[in-house]
């Protein structure tokens, strides 16, 4: 009993750590200069972490018996960074096997997350967590929908989804973060960094937008 104790603890703490520092490594790359070398190593760190932070997360709640909701929040976070990092890297939305099984994994695992709320009464606030499950099922719905956009168009959207993605991956994890260390402040303190993060990469795009529709002016 006491060894599972601490594998316990030391799970937590790796989970904690790894998830620290990688807010702090996320703001790294949101403050630096997109395709340099300190934005991209920053964003290789920061997707390592994540991972760390996925797994531990994983083992908390199936191996742990932990909080399942955090759970919820961290495969969103895991599956936007996992999903702008496959754009970063293919610029194209050719079909590829590695992209559907990150799909099925995120329908299946937003699915049984739903199924288990239900089934345990809502412990946690509705609008959370079908915000957060809708979201997940949104941004699926999207990396399925892309297939259908022409190539030639999606040259120049895959840096906006990118752009989208890898900021709701960042958010979704400040959200748990936050929800956690400010209990008495739920909802709030869950959904605001989202609302915070989503607005911020909006702005990102139109400033993105803007900037490269200039240059283009400037060329022509």
């Amino acid at each position: 009993m006491d060894e599972y104790a601490v594998l316990h603890q030391t799970n937590i703490i790796v989970h904690v750590c790894a998830g620290t520092i990688a807010l702090l490594v996320g703001l790294i790359a949101l403050a630096t200069k997109k395709g340099k070398k300190w934005h991209l190593k920053s964003g290789r760190i920061f997707l390592w972490l994540l991972s760390i932070v996925i797994l531990t997360g994983l083992l908390g709640v199936f191996v742990f018996k932990g909080n399942a909701f955090l759970i919820v929040i961290t495969v969103l976070s895991g599956y936007n960074g996992y999903s702008g990092y496959r754009c970063l890297k293919t610029k194209s939305n050719l079909p590829q096997w590695q992209d559907i099984v990150a799909v099925v994994v995120g329908i299946a695992a937003g699915s049984y997350f739903l199924y288990y709320f239900k089934t345990i009464g809502m412990m946690w606030a509705p609008v959370i967590i079908y915000a957060s499950v809708g979201f997940l099922f949104f941004i699926i719905s999207y990396d399925l929908l892309r297939y259908l956009i022409p190539r030639k168009k999606y040259k120049t959207l895959w840096l906006y989804e990118h752009i989208y993605k890898m900021i709701a991956a960042f958010t979704a994890l400040l959200s748990a973060a936050t929800g956690t260390v400010l209990p008495h402040y739920k909802p709030y303190s869950q959904f605001l960094p989202s609302l915070l993060g989503t607005s911020f990469a909006i702005f990102a795009i139109i400033y993105t937008y803007r900037k490269r529709a200039s240059l283009r002016l400037k060329s022509s």
